[in-house]
């Protein structure tokens, strides 16, 4: 099914224009997936998979961002005679967590230590020299949008019939060929999600590493706290130092069992 879906849209990216490439609006019409009320699903070329991966970082669903990297990293790769693989290689390694949240995530997987876990001087190198350590994924491995803003965990998607969909056979399907890993969720609802396949049988429960905050810019009082770069006495009412006391400290022991 996944070399299926891009080779019906390989052409169709070939062929995208300047302003599409650039996120015009016809680009979601040509690259629609499925539709369902205010929700509407979009076809990105995530589909490579590093089997021999030892760590998953696993987002929510790639944002408008991530999407668009791919796509123009596909179309490069395509126009200079890449082959399949080589060009959804690119595009994952491209594509995946770029934008303003990498510098953050890259923070976040040094802090609990994963960088000495994985043998690297730093978590950066996994989207450089270190690439054949990691598999960067989305729960939701089409980028999903609501009323054509990006998806962010509302309607839950263990609950959405087509959200669960996707969930349960693409991302099944993505946990089936990464055999020997660890998954790190982004956030709450990432952790829901693997949660709830574990519950389905299709991933244990001792392979789910919980506990980041989420990368996201928008997240930063809470990334800066769990960093050690704010103390608890700044902080806003939005931010529950416990919470973060207890998952970072978890989490840190977690790794350090890994070894």
């Amino acid at each position: 099914m996944q070399a299926q879906q891009f080779e019906h849209f390989a052409p169709i990216i070939r062929s995208l224009t300047p302003a599409e490439l650039a996120g015009a609006p016809t680009l979601y019409e040509k690259l629609l997936l499925a539709t369902e009320g205010n929700l509407d699903v979009c076809y990105a070329p995530f589909e490579h998979i590093n089997p021999a991966a030892r760590m998953v970082i696993v987002g929510i669903t790639p944002g408008r961002t991530q999407m668009l990297n791919a796509i123009k990293e596909v179309r490069r790769q395509l126009d200079q005679g890449a082959g399949s693989h080589e060009a959804l290689k690119a595009a994952k390694q491209t594509g995946a967590f770029s934008g303003a949240m990498r510098p953050n995530l890259i923070s976040l997987l040094d802090g609990v230590g994963l960088n000495r876990w994985l043998g690297i001087a730093s978590c950066d190198a996994l989207f450089d020299s270190a690439s054949h350590l990691v598999q960067t994924a989305s729960v939701l491995r089409n980028p999903v949008f609501v009323g054509g803003e990006n998806y962010n965990g509302a309607p839950n998607m263990t609950k959405h019939p087509l959200l669960q969909r996707q969930l349960l056979s693409q991302f099944g399907e993505d946990i089936k060929a990464l055999p020997n890993a660890v998954f790190i969720p982004l956030g709450d609802k990432v952790a829901e999600a693997l949660h709830y396949l574990s519950c389905k049988g299709l991933l244990s429960q001792d392979r789910i590493l919980d506990g980041l905050p989420h990368p996201s810019g928008a997240n930063a009082e809470r990334i800066a706290y769990f960093l050690g770069k704010k103390n608890r006495e700044s902080l806003s009412s939005k931010t529950n130092p416990e919470k973060l006391d207890k998952a970072k400290s978890l989490m840190i022991s977690r790794v350090l069992a890994l070894a």
